[in-house]
């Protein structure tokens, strides 16, 4: 049982799948209208809950170029969730097939090769975001089409000896106050193990009163408490610069949580590494090395 993501992707990133319209170049009031095929997949997807009345579609978002879907595994199955999304896989590239088999074949014939990506959730909340996530996708990609400026990946950033890609407005760069957001295992002991968390909260409150202070917060935000604080700035609308531990692909946009903050402004997004598509998690290595680069960044 369990709640996962699921994206599939056509790998030309042709919008055969359907167009974006932008009603009166409003990202709020934009819609993707489905193509033929688009449309056949929809009904595949919700169809397929009758192979298996176990998982539950919650939510999909066809686009021009991928598919998003949000499963529910309800209870116990005899069979894997990798069988049900290879179900998909298989149904989604058999339309494919078919769709294109008699106006170009040889061009469309590897309509959704690449295997579909599966995120299992789990986090509190996390759902919610996902959901909404994938709800607004459309919104999104007009708001990366209408404000290209912020989404464009700049390189060759140098900081403190260090070459960054970026996404998002470099000019936080040229803050007056940067302030490296970084909680400490021994606070996090102390309020575990001994329940004295006040070194906890006042170090997680002085990150709060620094950014409604001016200062720029900078961080990798990896630790939950390190998560709590970006989450409460963010919904303050402060401005953050975030440290990622991958790359940016030619495709990339921004997470959920990220996304509108990068579209506003507030947020710039570094990265010092090349994107690497098999990459899984983040390393000790990489977070004690991209806590040290807050502390760069921040001239500390």
């Amino acid at each position: 049982m369990g709640i996962y993501h699921i994206t599939m992707v056509v790998p030309s990133r042709e919008p055969l799948l359907g167009r974006l319209v932008i009603p009166d170049d409003d990202p709020d009031k934009a819609y993707v209208e489905h193509s033929e095929l688009g449309t056949q997949l929809i009904k595949m997807l919700l169809d397929n809950q009758n192979f298996y009345p176990e998982v539950r579609v919650l939510q999909f978002c066809v686009m021009p170029d991928h598919i998003h879907a949000i499963l529910h595994v309800m209870k116990p199955m005899n069979k894997t969730f990798n069988t049900v999304v290879r179900s998909i896989w298989q149904g989604a590239k058999k339309i494919g097939r078919s769709h294109f088999s008699s106006v170009s074949p040889e061009s469309h014939s590897g309509i959704f090769t690449e295997r579909p990506f599966i995120r299992p959730m789990s986090r509190n909340g996390q759902l919610q975001t996902m959901i909404r996530y994938v709800q607004m996708n459309p919104q999104r990609l007009a708001t990366k089409k209408l404000k290209p400026g912020y989404f464009y990946v700049q390189e060759h950033i140098e900081i403190g000896g260090r070459m960054y890609h970026a996404v998002g407005n470099a000019k936080l760069l040229q803050a007056v106050r940067m302030e490296p957001v970084h909680v400490r295992s021994m606070w996090e002991r102390d309020a575990e193990e001994h329940g004295d968390d006040k070194a906890l909260r006042d170090y997680k409150n002085g990150c709060v009163l620094a950014a409604r202070d001016g200062a720029v917060l900078v961080s990798p935000f990896i630790s939950e408490h390190e998560k709590a604080v970006l989450e409460f700035v963010m919904h303050e609308k402060r401005p953050i610069i975030y440290i990622a531990d991958n790359g940016f692909g030619k495709y990339y946009k921004p997470s959920a949580g990220l996304f509108d903050a990068v579209a506003e402004g507030r947020m710039l997004i570094l990265s010092p590494w090349e994107y690497d598509a098999k990459k899984k998690g983040v390393t000790r290595a990489e977070c004690i090395e991209m806590n040290k680069m807050a502390e760069e960044i921040c001239g500390k």
